[in-house]
């Protein structure tokens, strides 16, 4: 996700963290939206660069899937760690 500058960054992190958070049925806030679909973009990325060969860097409807689909893992992950503590 080279492409995208630091506010498209935010942008897609926000919207990527609504849908993961709409997709799971949870319910955070705006902030907590932000960082998993920052960090959703970052493992979406790595899978989709290195699983499927997809480069989402400067594709705005590519990116929000991307990053939509690691936010989505990233929930699920944390959701199983929770159950488990």
């Amino acid at each position: 996700m080279d492409g995208f500058g630091f506010i498209a960054w935010i942008i897609i992190g926000i919207v990527a963290g609504w849908l993961a958070e709409k997709i799971m049925k949870r319910d955070h806030g705006l902030l907590t939206n932000l960082v998993v679909g920052v960090a959703g973009a970052l493992i979406g990325g790595f899978l989709a660069n290195n699983l499927l060969g997809v480069d989402a860097a400067g594709n705005w409807i590519v990116g929000v899937i991307v990053a939509t689909i690691g936010a989505v893992v990233l929930l699920f992950l944390l959701g199983l760690v929770k159950r488990r503590a």
